[in-house]
C-alpha cells in the first residue's frame, strides 16, 4: 500500500501505509512498484519524494511474512528501478528507517531526515544479513569500516549521525516532508549519474586483508558462536572486492544460508516472544488486556545498597519523582555520590540533563508516606522485610502499591504481613537495575490485577523487558538456575575441574560459565542462603552422609571454599585466582586442583574423564527440566515468559532461542532420554527425574513449542 500524489506542481509524493511502521509487505512492495513507475513516467512529474505515513518512514521488512512463501514484488529490483529512474527520488525520513527501510532509502538519490529519526540495518539481531543490497551499497558510501561496525551490531544511529557518516544528504527539525519536496525541486533536472550508490567504486581502505581479519577475530570473540555476523563480514568484504553484481550474488547466497538456519529461526522466536511476554495472564484469569494499572507519578525505594541505587536511577530516569530512604547514614552518603554519578553518565550517554533533583533522599521511613507505589531493596532476610512490610503497611497512603525487590523469598507470606495484601507484588529487579533489561513480576495468591497491571506498566516505562511469573521459591529464572549450578558442581566431584565445565558453557555462547560467574558475584552469597536454609554443616566430614541433605544428593564444594575465605573475585580467590582481591582475570589454582583431589580421596570418589557433551546436556537439561515443572505448576504461563527471562536476565544466548525453544530444537524425545539415562546413573538427584510435562509432550508427538499451551491446558484441566 503505497499512495501517490502530486504537490508543488511537479513532485510526486509517495506515502507508504502500512501501520504501525510500514513495513514491507507484499502489498507495500506492490504499491512502491507502481507509484515509482507511475511517477517516473508522468511528463507532469519532475522529481518524487517517498515517506511513511504517520511519522515513520518504514520498519523494514515485514517480518510476519517470514517462514511464508513470499509472494509479491522482489525488493531488490524494485530498489533498482528507484535508482535506475532518470527523475531525483529523495527519500523523507521521520521516525525511522531500519533494515530494508534504509536499504530503500540507500536506493533514493538523495535522502533527508528529521533530527529525531534513527536509522540502521538491525537484520543480524534475527539471524541473518541485510540482504536487498544493503551490504553493498553502505560500505560503498560511507566506507568498510563504518558499514562493519552498523552492519555487524545492528545498532540504530541518531538522524546527527547518519550525517556525519555520510548517509544521509540533510537533518531538519522542520515539517521532513516539506523539506525534501524544496530539497527534489532545487536538484529536479540535474545528472544523477553521481547519485546511484550501486555505481560507486567500494573506497578500498589501507591494509585492508588486516582490517577484514580484525574485524572477524573481533565478530567471533563477541559473537559467541552467532553465525550472521560472520555472515555479515563475508558480505561486506565482498563490496570490497567485488564488482557490485558479484558483491549481490555473494549477499544472495549468504543470506540463502542464515534464513533457513535454527540460529535465524532461534532469534527470530525471541523478537515475537519479547512482544508475546507483554500478553500477560495469571491462572486466576487477570489479563494484560483487561486489567488497568494506576497511574505512578511518586515511587519510593527503601534500601540503597547496589540494587537500591540502580533502582533509584531506573525509576528517576524514567521521570518520576522518588523518595530514596536508607537509615545507615554512611550507606547514605555513599548512595547519594553514587545514584549522582550513575544519573550523570546515563544523562551524558543519552544526551539529556541530568535528573538528580528527582531523587529526595531521607532516613525516615514515614518519607514514603504519599507515594504511589514503594520498592523495598532491603537485605535479603525475611524477619527484616516482614518488618519493613508491616511499617509500610501503616504509613503508606491507601491504595500504594507495596513491591519487594526480592529474588527468592515468599511474596505471600511479605503479603500476609500488610492490612491489603492485594497491594503487595513482586518485582525482582537484575543487577545493576538500571542497565539489565529484565524485570521478573512476582504476583502472590492475593496480588490485584491491578498491581500486577501496575508493575508490568512501569517495568514498560522503565525500559525493562517485564514478565509476570508466580510465586514459588526463587521464582522462575533463580529457580531453574539452581539444578543448573548443582549439576556443575556434581561434575567437579566426579572428576571435571572448573576450567572444564566454563568452557564447554562459554563455547555455547553464555558470556561466562557457571564457576566465573559464581566468582563474579561472590561464593558467600550461596553459602549465606544455603545456611537459611539449614545445609551447610561446617567441618570436614567424610563419608557418604557428608554428601546428602534431607535425603538427596549435595555438594558442599562451594561451603568448603568459603569456609577458607575464597569468595572469589572480591577475596581474589575462589573456583580460580585472581592478580589481586577484585582482580578480573581468572587464572587455573593448583590450589583448588589439589583440593579437589584431596575432597575426592575423602569421599571414596574415583575422577573419571568427562566429555563436553556430558557437562553440557548435564547442566542445561537440569535447568530446562525444571523450566517443564515451572511450566506444568502454570508459575510461568507460556515457554516464551521462561525463554525471554533466560536470554535477557541470565545471558543465555539469544541465536539459541532461549531453554524451552532449545529443548524442542534438540528434540524433546532427545531431552527426555538423556534425562532418563543420567537419572538412572543418578538416582539421589531429583532434578535429573524427566518432568510429566514432558514426558506428557513427547507422548502427544512433540508438538512445536507456540502448541505447548494446548497440551499444558488439558493437563491443567485434568488437574
Amino acid at each position: 500500500m503505497a499512495q501517490l500524489s502530486v504537490v508543488s506542481g511537479s513532485v510526486g509524493l509517495i506515502t507508504l501505509q502500512n501501520p504501525p511502521v510500514n513495513a514491507l509487505s507484499a502489498a507495500v512492495r506492490q504499491g512502491i512498484v507502481d507509484t515509482v513507475e507511475t511517477a517516473l513516467s508522468d511528463p507532469k512529474v519532475k522529481c518524487a519524494v517517498i515517506c511513511g505515513q504517520n511519522g515513520v518512514f518504514c520498519g523494514g521488512a515485514d517480518i510476519k511474512e517470514f517462514g511464508t512463501k513470499i509472494t509479491g514484488p522482489h525488493l531488490i529490483p524494485m530498489i533498482h528501478a528507484i535508482e535506475a529512474g532518470n527523475k531525483p527520488v529523495v527519500a523523507a525520513i521521520e521516525g525511522s528507517a531500519l533494515g530494508g527501510g534504509l536499504e530503500v532509502a540507500l536506493g533514493c538519490h538523495y535522502r533527508v531526515a528529521h533530527s529525531k529519526a534513527r536509522l540502521g540495518l538491525p537484520e543480524v539481531t534475527l539471524g541473518l544479513l541485510p540482504a536487498a543490497a544493503g551490504t553493498q551499497r553502505l560500505p560503498r558510501l560511507i566506507g568498510v569500516p563504518a558499514a562493519l561496525n552498523l552492519i555487524t551490531t545492528g545498532r540504530h544511529v541518531t538522524a546527527a549521525e547518519a550525517l556525519q557518516l555520510g548517509i544521509v544528504d540533510q537533518v531538519t527539525d522542520h515539517d521532513t516532508v516539506d523539506v525534501a519536496v524544496k530539497f527534489a525541486l532545487s536538484v529536479a533536472g540535474q545528472s544523477l549519474d553521481a547519485r546511484r550508490i550501486s555505481t560507486f567504486p567500494c573506497p578500498r581502505p589501507a591494509e585492508m586483508d588486516a582490517l577484514f581479519e580484525d574485524a572477524m577475530q573481533k565478530v567471533r570473540k563477541s559473537a559467541r558462536g552467532a553465525i550472521a555476523p560472520v555472515a555479515c563480514v563475508q558480505a561486506v568484504r565482498a563490496a570490497a572486492t567485488l564488482p557490485y553484481a558479484e558483491g549481490l550474488e555473494r549477499e544472495r547466497e549468504l543470506m540463502a544460508t542464515l534464513f533457513t538456519s535454527g540460529q535465524a529461526r532461534a532469534l527470530q522466536y525471541c523478537f515475537f516472544a519479547q512482544r508475546a511476554v507483554g500478553r500477560w495472564s495469571t491462572p486466576s484469569g487477570a489479563r494484560w488486556d483487561t486489567s488497568k494499572p494506576v497511574p505512578v507519578r511518586k515511587a519510593a525505594v527503601i534500601g540503597l545498597g547496589t540494587m537500591g541505587r540502580g533502582i533509584a536511577v531506573a525509576l528517576a530516569q524514567t521521570g518520576l519523582s522518588v523518595v530514596a530512604v536508607e537509615t545507615e547514614e554512611k550507606q547514605m552518603m555513599e548512595a547519594k555520590q553514587a545514584v549522582s554519578g550513575m544519573l550523570e553518565r546515563g544523562a551524558k550517554r543519552r544526551g539529556v540533563a541530568p535528573v538528580s533533583e528527582r531523587i529526595i533522599y531521607s532516613g525516615n521511613i514515614r518519607a514514603v508516606a504519599d507515594v504511589d507505589l514503594v520498592i523495598e531493596a532491603v537485605f535479603e532476610d525475611m524477619a527484616l522485610k516482614e518488618k519493613l512490610f508491616q511499617q509500610l503497611s501503616a504509613v503508606c497512603k491507601p491504595g500504594a502499591l507495596l513491591c519487594t525487590n526480592t529474588s527468592a523469598l515468599d511474596v505471600d507470606h511479605l503479603a500476609s504481613q500488610t492490612r491489603n495484601p492485594e497491594l503487595v507484588v513482586g518485582m525482582h529487579f537484575f543487577a545493576p537495575a538500571h542497565v539489565m533489561k529484565l524485570l521478573e513480576v512476582v504476583y502472590g495468591r492475593h496480588s490485584s490485577p491491578q498491581a500486577v497491571a501496575t508493575a508490568m506498566q512501569l517495568g514498560k516505562k522503565m525500559g525493562k523487558v517485564s514478565v509476570a511469573v508466580g510465586n514459588c521459591r526463587g521464582f522462575v529464572g533463580n529457580r531453574m538456575l539452581k539444578p543448573y549450578i548443582e549439576q556443575a558442581f556434581y561434575l567437579l566431584e566426579e572428576g571435571a575441574t572448573p576450567e572444564l565445565v566454563d568452557q564447554v558453557l562459554e563455547e555455547f555462547g553464555f558470556s561466562m560459565g557457571v564457576f566465573r560467574m559464581s566468582d563474579l558475584s561472590g561464593l558467600d552469597v550461596g553459602w549465606r542462603v544455603r545456611k537459611g536454609d539449614g545445609l551447610v554443616e561446617t567441618g570436614l566430614a567424610s563419608g557418604p552422609s557428608a554428601r546428602v541433605r534431607q535425603g538427596r544428593r549435595y555438594s558442599p564444594l562451594g561451603d568448603l571454599l568459603c569456609e577458607q575465605g575464597r569468595f572469589g573475585q572480591k577475596t581474589g580467590r575462589g573456583w580460580y585466582q585472581y592478580e589481586k582481591p577484585g582482580g578480573r582475570v581468572a587464572r587455573s589454582d593448583p590450589w583448588l586442583r589439589s583440593f579437589l583431589e584431596g575432597y575426592r580421596t575423602r569421599h571414596g570418589l574415583v575422577a573419571r574423564r568427562i566429555d563436553h557433551e556430558e557437562v553440557l546436556e548435564r547442566c542445561l537439561y537440569a535447568l530446562i527440566n525444571e523450566g517443564f515443572h515451572i511450566l506444568e505448576e502454570g508459575i510461568a504461563a507460556a515457554p516464551e515468559d521462561i525463554d525471554i527471562i533466560y536470554v535477557f536476565g541470565y545471558g543465555w544466548p539469544r541465536h539459541r532461542g532461549g531453554p524451552m525453544f532449545y529443548a524442542s530444537m534438540v528434540g524433546l524425545a532427545r531431552v527426555l532420554e538423556r534425562l532418563e539415562h543420567y537419572h538412572q546413573a543418578h538416582p539421589d538427584v531429583p532434578h535429573l527425574q524427566p518432568c510429566s510435562l514432558l514426558r506428557r509432550l513427547v507422548a502427544s508427538g512433540s508438538p512445536p513449542i507456540h502448541k505447548w499451551r494446548e497440551v499444558i491446558k488439558k493437563l491443567h484441566s485434568q488437574l
